[in-house]
């Protein structure tokens, strides 16, 4: 396992600027402009990065200029937190384009999930900055999350949490255990497998989330994620947001079974349905920090405040 420090960012107070960047899936400019107005509402000033409205075929334009954004919003002291405009695909190719470094020596919030599962990981791998698993700006925010939701994501954000907890909806393996929480969605995580970005799996509480995936694939991903070695280093595991294409009772109950069947073996305890990820109200978790998983008593707490406080 590894042992670097974590760097907990600075928190968010009301009227700091929040720099919006695009590293993955090209946006659309109402999406964006309703999530902006949500983020103003909220009482923050926003900056958009210079090419997050540009298209490079699928892409948010090109991958040395996605990159470019994100190194400049990292690097400018007047941007406080760094929130992603979407996912979709794209986040994995700017990973080798990233001073890391660079990106440690100005730490801040970085918030976004989805396909920015890649950047939420290789940041915390290769600098120890504690990142966020939430909403993203030109969909969730562009939708407006749930009330609840969203006053987690500011108080998270601002530092006025020393903790908190997310019950879970089942218990699929009893047991308690500790580690700082990792993961995020499932794909993405299986797409970092063999790669020098991929996170350390050794004592963390993994947490899995997907969407519109079949059985068969989450069953397929569950493989591979074991027989690369990886479910067998972790303390436990905690699943988010697994919905079944169109809304399948078979698929889903499947999906549950395979969950199930391919963590039976590994003696941590796995609970399922907790509020983050596609298809939930998608509460915000730091990945990188502290948590503790009672699967028996259905329950995800973190251990400690994810910022620092001003």
């Amino acid at each position: 396992m590894s042992h670097r420090p974590s760097i907990k960012p600075a928190a968010l107070r009301p009227g700091d600027t929040i720099g919006v960047v695009a590293p993955a899936a090209a946006i659309d400019r109402d999406h964006l402009q309703r999530g902006v107005d949500f983020l103003r509402a909220q009482g923050y000033r926003v900056a958009l990065a210079p090419h997050v409205l540009c298209k490079d075929r699928v892409l948010a334009g090109t991958d040395a200029q996605r990159a470019q954004d994100v190194t400049a919003m990292f690097a400018d002291p007047a941007i406080k937190a760094i929130m992603a405009a979407r996912g979709g695909y794209g986040a994995g190719r700017i990973l080798p384009l990233l001073d890391y470094a660079a990106l440690t020596a100005t730490p801040k919030i970085f918030l976004g999930y989805s396909d920015l599962t890649f950047l939420l990981n290789a940041l915390w791998e290769r600098t120890g900055l504690i990142c966020f698993h939430g909403p993203v700006v030109a969909k969730d925010l562009s939708h407006g999350i749930e009330g609840e939701a969203a006053r987690h994501l500011r108080h998270l954000l601002g530092g006025e949490l020393e903790g908190f907890a997310l019950e879970g909806r089942q218990t699929i393996h009893p047991g308690q255990a500790q580690g700082r929480l990792i993961g995020g969605c499932l794909s993405i995580l299986v797409a970092m497998l063999g790669t020098p970005y991929a996170p350390d799996f050794a004592g963390r509480i993994l947490f899995l989330e997907d969407t519109g995936e079949r059985a068969y694939r989450i069953d397929r991903m569950l493989v591979q994620l074991k027989q690369a070695g990886a479910l067998a280093q972790v303390a436990g595991i905690v699943v988010g947001g697994m919905k079944a294409p169109g809304g399948s009772a078979d698929e889903q109950r499947l999906i549950g079974e395979f969950i199930a069947e391919q963590t039976a073996a590994l003696g941590v305890p796995v609970m399922d349905g907790i509020d983050a990820g596609h298809g939930t109200g998608n509460f915000t978790l730091p990945i990188g920090a502290m948590a503790r998983l009672d699967a028996g008593g259905k329950r995800l707490e973190i251990l400690e405040c994810p910022v620092m406080r001003n």
